[in-house]
């Protein structure tokens, strides 16, 4: 149920329920469990009562979870057309990953555009300037009381995407600019003509070669 959330929605105890495959009855008793231990929070809406993560930092435990989890795991195994998606380009939580947002980051890294600290990341004035013209206001970011810039551990490629307040409004840029679009039930993101237009022109990335990296390497 909480993978359900990880794209930022908010969903009924219903649809967390079919998410999971259990029963209404046992996915109440398992929400009512995660809301007091702070791991979800509650929206009601007349008589509908929504269910979504609490904060980024639940989004940041459960990456890590899965990160852990999946060590282990083979480096080479076929993947379903689903897992192809998700790891080509997703949403977590309120920002991109996959092998799309990973790209993005290692060019604006390669720009000096982006300096690293560990898993902190800081936007140089080279960078400033850059996602200025490219239409993101930094000084409305730094208001904002979240990280503003942090590295995220992608779990599907095990290389660092950029998210914080920086990598939020990345994302939402690029689907404000018809560049990407959210596939219905799903965390998955599709990139447009547009999308990989602007992607090649823009970033340098190749989305033709991102995928086909993604199916090989995931």
């Amino acid at each position: 149920m909480l993978s359900a959330l990880l794209d930022g929605r908010a969903l009924t105890a219903s649809e967390l329920a079919f998410a999971a495959r259990i029963t209404p009855q046992t996915a109440s008793t398992h929400l009512a469990k995660l809301t007091e231990a702070g791991l979800l929070s509650v929206i009601q809406d007349g008589r509908n009562r929504y269910f979504r993560l609490a904060s980024p930092r639940v989004v940041e435990m459960l990456d890590g979870i899965v990160a852990v989890a999946l060590e282990n795991r083979p480096r080479y195994r076929p993947l379903t057309r689903q897992a192809r998606e998700l790891s080509s380009a997703r949403i977590c939580y309120d920002h991109l990953a996959g092998r799309l947002s990973v790209d993005l980051t290692d060019f604006l890294i390669a720009h000096d555009y982006m300096a690293l600290a560990d898993e902190a990341a800081e936007i140089t004035p080279a960078g400033t300037r850059f996602l200025t013209e490219f239409g993101i206001d930094l000084a409305a970011l730094n208001s904002s009381r979240r990280h503003f810039c942090r590295l995220c551990l992608d779990w599907t490629e095990r290389r660092p995407h950029v998210a914080g307040a920086v990598g939020a409004a990345l994302t939402k840029r690029c689907f404000d600019l018809g560049w990407t679009e959210r596939l219905k039930h799903s965390r998955a993101v599709i990139v447009t003509a547009l999308g990989k237009r602007g992607f090649l022109e823009t970033f340098g990335v190749s989305m033709s070669e991102a995928n086909e990296d993604g199916i090989e390497t995931a």
